[in-house]
């Protein structure tokens, strides 16, 4: 917009400024200078040499050079920011001005002193030098039609941090009617707005500034403020963490810059060619005279020069052609390059999309899943405690196993797509590595037996007692392959082996393998068994069971720890999965963990809970589970009438469903925690890929229960708050 400034200023000037031949000659000479040093940004440089101007005038009494260069001066102070140097001259400035005969560079001189004003927060001082601006040029009969003294005024206020006043003035410009010569202003105000919402956290507005004026710009061929706008468009979405947008705006914006960039070098290259058939006619030129003379010697002589010449020039001129084709290939394929890379990132997003939707669809129908698996689960339960027939007993225990399948390949599905979605956090807690590797085998020994394998740990003792890391997923990769080990091997050997690999003062480096000497994995499916659903083949599938996750889980986990699992494996020889991962060392003591206490029915007996579920089976099963123990139960199916009940009467424990009918499970728990801060609430959840344990509990509920949930850890849970 400075550049329009001068445009404007330059025009003006040009109409009203009259010297003699030797004053133009002078003030042009070191105009000329100054400009080329503002251009090279050498602003010491073009404030000598217009200092210089001003004292040729001074020198030689020109009154009107002299105002005229003492408002440059003060405009190149201006856009330094040195707001007191640049008011000093433009109070000068306007100061010969009263001496001569009215000028729009007066005009714009009181403009001028009024923008400084506002840019340093005096907007009296300033608002009363507009006016006299805008009285003088309505007195010379000219119209600011491409409202550029508005816009310098907006960025004076936005310079002083007045952000409302920028706005306002900005507004004012952009509700002007389209026209040629207001246009590119307006366009720089709708960026500026943009910037200002942006600055002010106002997202939705500031991203609808930028597209008016993305818009706004089509109508030019201003690709210089088209690139300006384009990264501030990404900048934008990068803020919002919308990468995929971000990422295409920025490309778009290089490529534009990469345009602009050629256009100056096809336009050096013309300059080239040009120079170079002025310096060919010329060799023309000197050839003729130069034949002349030499035909005065000898005509062979003569001959031999001419066809010399010819040659020479057909060369230039084919290498001269070569070039132009050169440079229109490279354009062209330029452009097919960059329509490619449009297609590549449409691609990706397409993909992006689809991924997005496939986690959304599992995540939901594993979610929808949990509720009738939790009446599954709970009335096999209750069947197998009310001491069923030996005839019943295998149908319920098979059922009871179908039911425990669904619910882990349930949870493995939702884990995965807590993975993908980046919704899994990694935990930092000290732990003793060597007591969860001892945990582990103690509690697949059953599973090892099963199988008749001999399982064995080596757990190297230089490993440090105290680690601090993610024990939770650390225990999740070790378990999933051990189990799928012990699973896939019968009367064999399962080694488990965690060594030291490096060690600092703060850090240290475990390495872990897992050797087993079961059914191995073809060459061919290596690749293919960390994959959703990949378990080598159809008949593995069959014999042995298995979801097909546990691999898919392990690998994304390991990978979430900044590690790397590789397999080695032979059919018929069995498989080795190796893996390391990083830790810190804890220096400090470990407090010993207090030992969970196991419920026994009297902790439950006569309790009287509240349980507030609108689904009529989890109703059923869960009264009953809570009469079995003795336990007082009273069912609301809506969360508002709880609230109100809650108010008169009081229950040991309330066990809340998060998904209710009306208000849900969290806005009630908030609700009733304003006026009962100790009741335990217990969330009762089809827990689903938006929701985590945090989040429930930040609502003022004491612990979670999933659907479906385990009976001795639903009893569990419950009995931690009846001590």
């Amino acid at each position: 917009m400075k550049y329009h400034l001068l445009i404007l200023i330059s025009f003006f000037t040009s109409i009203l400024y009259s010297q003699t031949k030797q004053n133009i000659d002078s003030i042009f000479y070191y105009n000329k200078l100054a400009n080329t040093n503002l251009k090279a940004k050498k602003y010491d440089q073009a404030i000598f040499f217009t200092q210089k101007s001003i004292d040729f005038c001074e020198t030689n009494h020109k009154s009107e050079g002299l105002a005229n260069q003492t408002f440059k001066l003060g405009k190149i102070y201006y856009n330094q920011q040195k707001f007191d140097a640049a008011l000093k001259n433009f109070h000068k400035s306007v100061s010969l001005f009263d001496n001569l005969k009215p000028t729009c560079t007066e005009a714009l001189a009181l403009h001028y002193i009024g923008v400084t004003n506002t840019a340093k927060g005096n907007h009296k001082t300033a608002d009363i030098y507009y006016k006299k601006a805008h009285k003088l040029l309505k007195r010379l009969n000219i119209v600011d039609s491409a409202e550029i003294l508005n816009y310098q005024k907006a960025m004076a206020f936005k310079t002083s941090n007045d952000l409302k006043a920028a706005t306002k003035t900005f507004q004012t410009i952009i509700k002007k009617p389209d026209n040629s010569s207001v246009l590119k202003t307006k366009i720089d105000s709708y960026y500026q707005l943009g910037l200002i919402e942006t600055q002010l956290k106002q997202n939705d507005s500031a991203i609808i500034y930028y597209d008016n004026a993305l818009e706004l710009n089509s109508k030019t061929t201003d690709l210089i403020q088209k690139s300006k706008i384009v990264l501030a468009i990404s900048q934008y979405y990068k803020q919002n963490r919308n990468f995929d947008l971000a990422y295409s705006y920025l490309d778009e914006h290089y490529q534009i810059e990469n345009y602009i960039l050629k256009l100056k070098n096809a336009k050096i290259d013309l300059n080239e060619f040009e120079r170079f058939k002025k310096n060919q006619s010329l060799n023309n030129t000197l050839q003729r005279e130069s034949e002349e003379k030499i035909q005065l010697k000898t005509y062979r002589y003569s001959k031999l020069v001419s066809i010399l010449a010819i040659a020479l020039i057909s060369i230039l001129s084919l290498l001269s052609l070569a070039l132009y084709k050169n440079n229109i290939i490279r354009n062209q394929n330029n452009l097919l390059l960059k329509e490619k890379n449009k297609e590549l990132i449409l691609a990706k997003n397409k993909a992006e999309k689809a991924s997005k939707a496939r986690s959304e669809f599992l995540s939901t129908v594993s979610h929808e899943l949990r509720t009738p698996l939790n009446a599954i689960n709970g009335i096999t339960h209750l069947l197998l405690e009310d001491h069923p027939k030996k005839k019943q007993l295998k149908y319920l225990e098979s059922l009871k196993f179908s039911g425990n399948y669904l619910t882990t390949f349930i949870n493995e599905i939702l884990e995965i797509n807590k993975i993908d979605s980046t919704k899994v956090e990694v935990e930092h807690i000290s732990f003793n590595l060597k007591e969860l590797l001892f945990n582990i085998q103690g509690s697949l020994k059953e599973l090892a037996t099963a199988n008749k394998n001999y399982f064995n740990l080596e757990i190297d003792k230089e490993i440090p007692d105290s680690l601090i890391g993610d024990s939770t997923k650390v225990s999740q990769i070790i378990l999933n392959l051990i189990n799928n080990a012990l699973k896939f091997t019968q009367n064999g050997n399962v080694n488990v082996i965690a060594k030291l690999f490096d060690k600092s003062e703060e850090n240290a480096t475990i390495y872990f393998e897992i050797v087993d000497t079961g059914i191995g994995i073809p060459e061919d499916k290596l690749q293919t068994v960390f994959e959703s659903f990949s378990q080598g083949s159809v008949e593995v599938n069959r014999k042995y069971g298995g979801t097909g996750l546990g691999l898919t889980i392990v690998k994304k986990l390991i990978e979430l720890l900044g590690g790397e699992i590789k397999l080695k494996s032979e059919v018929g020889k069995g498989s080795t999965f190796t893996f390391k991962l990083d830790f810190s060392i804890n220096n400090e003591p470990i407090e010993k963990a207090e030992e969970v206490k196991s419920y026994n029915d009297k902790q439950l007996k006569h309790k009287s809970i509240l349980l507030i579920e609108d689904n009529k089976i989890n109703q059923m099963i869960t009264r009953k589970m809570l009469e079995n123990k003795a336990i007082y139960c009273e069912i609301i199916d809506n969360g508002e009438d709880a609230v109100e009940l809650l108010k008169v009467k009081h229950f040991d424990m309330i066990l809340m469903d998060v998904h209710l009918p009306g208000i849900n499970g969290t806005t009630a728990t908030k609700q009733i925690r304003e006026y009962d801060k100790t009741t335990p609430i217990i969330a009762l959840t089809a827990i689903s890929l938006d929701e985590n344990k945090d989040m429930l509990l930040a609502f003022g509920m004491n612990d979670v229960i999933t659907k479906p949930f385990v009976p001795d850890e639903f009893y569990s849970t419950i009995a931690k708050f009846f001590d």
